[in-house]
């Protein structure tokens, strides 16, 4: 649905291997000694708006190299009976779509 562009080749790949999870933090203390025990963690990201601004933040976040694009799913729309409470809805009318992303984190 979304159309995204390439990185750019000037880019240092190197940084960027395994975006699929954050990076680890720095090493410290005697436990940085390579006995750090890494727990995987699923974590599960909602972005709720107009489909331009989900495009938006969608490639903000590849930019930043913590997503791929194509770890999202495809645009959902949202009810118009949801939970307003819970899913703040734009005021002019736009109507309000939905995307989901799993991504696993290392915890220490």
């Amino acid at each position: 649905m979304f159309e995204y562009l390439e990185p750019d080749p000037s880019d240092n790949q190197e940084t960027r291997e395994g975006t699929g999870s954050l990076p680890l933090p720095p090493k410290s203390g005697a436990i940085g000694k390579g006995t750090r025990s890494l727990n995987p963690e699923k974590v599960r990201h909602m972005l709720y708006g107009s489909l331009a601004g989900i495009d938006r933040t969608i490639k903000i976040l590849h930019a930043l190299g913590y997503a791929d694009p194509n770890d999202w799913s495809d645009p959902i729309p949202v009810p118009p009976g949801a939970d307003r409470a819970t899913i703040a809805r734009p005021s002019s009318g736009v109507e309000t779509w939905m995307v989901i992303m799993t991504k696993t984190v290392l915890l220490e």
